[in-house]
């Protein structure tokens, strides 16, 4: 198929599945321009032989048609810039991102924030080149100039703009400082920003009060966007996961915003079994009128990085420099590494911890902590705390159990999301070793839980996919398969699809995902990235 399409493309013979939760029906799909055009039975017929050859005709025999998925919780902000092809996000048929998520978003670049930013981006990738925007205005003006392969929306993120006003100050805000971050997040949810995000388990958004979570979100409320929340803890760390679900209720109850509790888990020995009671808890909410949901994506293993699992909040309060003169301290580094141990614990122990990319000592990267323990010849605690004293790597923690993944999935109100990134096979975005869920989530549900695993139904797959998540970010005319809507289209094989990427091998994109159209151009064609751009920043209530 020509990688610059005709006006109008058939897509004939496959099962749709439209994105609704209802049964799957065949027909045939056109698309005229960026548009969904009709969808219909014998199209093919209906148009004649003598008109075909204005169409691009794809052969959907034996495939499923699909809206394009939305990935609610994503973290491409940077990523695509830095390569807009997205190959890792449209080859698994996500057609539109909602980035920003965490507490953690590419602006704005004010403040204490850019310093602070690009050192993250260094840890990632080596990436050592300043971001030319400073706005989210700036951000989309830069962004869609270049093109790029998938949508993206943007959240603004809340530890973002702390950190722009008062950097890692382990305290209240100043009435000075609230209101220069209220004036940075109004400016942005106004140049179409989708809500707010917010990390409390991390710092610095771990030293706002749920007070301050609240005010922050009532301005989102007015603006109709919703709020994402990494939880205060999703394990024991400090409140309890219950407690940190309580405390989202409290913000939900308060603000009047909506509230998306993220990537929805179980982590660590404390608090396994709990799926049923943290469903329970939302479901209770929601009978009570608060509008909140959440999001997962299909693995057992997070992705953090080692200062952020590891290494207690206080122990990180102010620059790289007070954290690297505590550990110079003898007994503050004891009283940090008690913490550590303890910490490591509620990860599961260090044989289940394994770190990325690290360029003080390449050949650790891809090791457990109990490995380069060994290597090291010390104990877990001062091992980490060696690794983290040059530099902070990524870190992967199998720390979860299949029978709470299956539970938080099998809730109607839970929508998938890859918490990944736009990454690549080569190139400076293939440093490290990636976690697997930016290659292979949404191939992985629709594989694993649904054709093969009984989990979910195929079209209950699909709709938390795309309508679900479309509707949480007030995307109206995306989601589903249906006449006006954007032609954003997956065309997958049922019997071949598969997420091939593992934790051993993560940089592998999944088979069976034919066709990726994005706005009605074709970036995934037989399998294969077909170089086109034809995506977009999108602006909420545009």
């Amino acid at each position: 198929m020509s990688t610059q399409p005709k006006k109008k493309i058939l897509i004939t013979g496959g099962k749709v599945v439209d994105g609704s939760g209802n049964p799957w029906f065949y027909s045939d799909v056109l698309i005229d321009g960026d548009t969904i055009a009709e969808v219909s039975r014998n199209l093919k017929d209906k148009i004649g032989k003598d008109n075909q050859s204005e169409y691009e005709v794809i052969d959907a025999t034996g495939k499923i048609v699909c809206p394009g998925f939305v990935d609610i919780h994503s973290h491409s902000d940077a990523e695509v810039y830095i390569d807009g092809t997205a190959r890792s996000s449209v080859m698994q048929g996500i057609t539109t991102e909602i980035a920003g998520n965490c507490g953690d978003s590419a602006f704005p670049l004010v403040g204490y924030f850019p310093e602070r930013y690009a050192k993250h981006m260094y840890e990632l990738y080596g990436w050592e080149e300043e971001f030319p925007w400073k706005t989210l205005d700036e951000y989309v003006d830069v962004v869609n100039s270049q093109g790029v392969s998938v949508n993206i929306g943007l959240l603004a993120g809340h530890a973002s703009i702390r950190t722009a006003v008062s950097d890692y100050a382990d305290r209240d805000l100043t009435e000075e400082e609230y209101k220069e971050a209220e004036r940075l997040l109004r400016e942005a949810l106004e140049q179409g920003a989708f809500g707010m995000s917010m990390g409390l388990y991390y710092a610095p958004g771990s030293y706002a009060t749920t007070e301050e979570a609240i005010r922050f979100s009532k301005i989102v409320a007015e603006y109709g966007g919703f709020v994402s929340c990494h939880l205060r803890d999703e394990a024991d760390y400090n409140i309890g996961i219950l407690a940190a679900y309580q405390e989202m209720l409290t913000v939900a109850r308060e603000s009047g915003a909506r509230v998306q509790i993220s990537h929805m888990k179980c982590v660590g020995p404390s608090t396994w079994g709990y799926a049923d009671i943290l469903v329970r808890m939302v479901e209770d909410a929601r009978k009570r009128g608060f509008d909140v949901a959440g999001d997962q994506y299909p693995y057992l293993a997070a992705c953090s990085s080692i200062i952020g699992s590891l290494i207690p909040r206080w122990a990180q309060a102010g620059t790289k420099q007070d954290f690297l003169d505590r550990l110079r301290d003898p007994e503050t580094r004891e009283k940090i590494k008690r913490e550590v141990i303890r910490n490591l614990r509620r990860r599961g122990g260090a044989e289940r911890l394994f770190i990325g990319r690290y360029p003080p000592e390449p050949e650790y990267a891809g090791k457990s902590i109990a490995q380069i323990s060994e290597m090291m010849g010390l104990d877990y605690a001062e091992t980490t705390l060696r690794l983290v004293e040059p530099f902070n790597p990524q870190l992967v923690t199998y720390s979860m159990q299949e029978d709470d993944l299956k539970v938080i999935m099998q809730a109607p109100f839970v929508m998938v999301g890859s918490d990944g990134r736009a990454l690549r096979p080569e190139g400076i975005l293939a440093s490290g070793p990636p976690h697997p869920r930016s290659y292979g989530s949404f191939p992985r549900v629709l594989s694993k839980y649904a054709i093969n695993g009984n989990v979910l139904s195929l079209e209950e797959a699909v709709r938390k996919m795309t309508s679900l998540p479309a509707a949480r970010a007030n995307l109206k005319d995306r989601g589903l398969v249906r006449r006006g809507f954007k032609a954003d289209i997956v065309v997958f094989d049922p019997v071949t699809i598969n997420d091939n990427a593992t934790f051993d091998n993560p940089r592998l994109y999944p088979t069976g995902i034919d066709y990726v159209l994005v706005n009605g151009v074709p970036v995934v064609a037989e399998g294969k990235h077909t170089e086109a751009k034809p995506g977009t920043v999108l602006r909420h209530n545009a």
